[in-house]
């Protein structure tokens, strides 16, 4: 960790972390962008604001991580655990979430225009007001899902579990 400032506003850019434990970490506005967190454990940590882009989280457990306004263009989340994160604002620009556990996830506001959701679980995810323009969120599961207002042009919902989800008009799938 030479020359690397832990903690909120950290340089962490580029760093490996690979499998760190980085539980209830704060860093918020921190710059990890292309950091290696492939399976990090961050357990609820503070990233509001943070530089993420590029960055590859491959399994990484971010449950219950404020991730508001954060950073995430480009970034690898596949398979990593976002139960309960908190992602209002954040910039997902061509993320990988393919396979991720994004249940219960507050993505309000968010810009996800053309990540990648395929088969991602999306349970009861606010999704009101997210752009998700050419995102695939095929064979993803969005039961009770929110998506008033979100923008779906050109979005792939091929297989994707609409059950009981408010779509951008108000309707709720049967």
């Amino acid at each position: 960790m030479n020359g690397y400032k832990i903690g909120r506003g950290a340089n962490l850019a580029g760093a490996n972390l690979a499998g760190a434990n980085l539980a209830r970490a704060n860093l918020r506005d921190a710059n990890l962008a292309r950091a290696d967190l492939r399976g990090a454990n961050f357990g609820d940590p503070e990233l509001r604001g943070a530089d993420l882009r590029g960055a590859n989280l491959w399994g990484a457990d971010l449950r219950g991580a404020d991730l508001r306004d954060a950073l995430l263009e480009g970034a690898n989340l596949k398979g990593a655990n976002l139960r309960d994160a908190d992602l209002w604002g954040a910039k997902l620009w061509g993320a990988n979430l393919e396979g991720a556990n994004l249940k219960g996830a507050n993505l309000r506001d968010a810009r996800v225009k053309s990540a990648n959701l395929h088969g991602a679980n999306l349970t009861g995810a606010n999704l009101s007001d997210a752009d998700l323009a050419g995102a695939n969120l095929a064979d993803a599961n969005l039961t009770d899902a929110g998506l008033e207002r979100a923008n779906l042009s050109g979005a792939n919902l091929e297989g994707a579990n609409l059950k009981r989800a408010i779509m951008p008009d108000g309707t709720i799938q049967d």
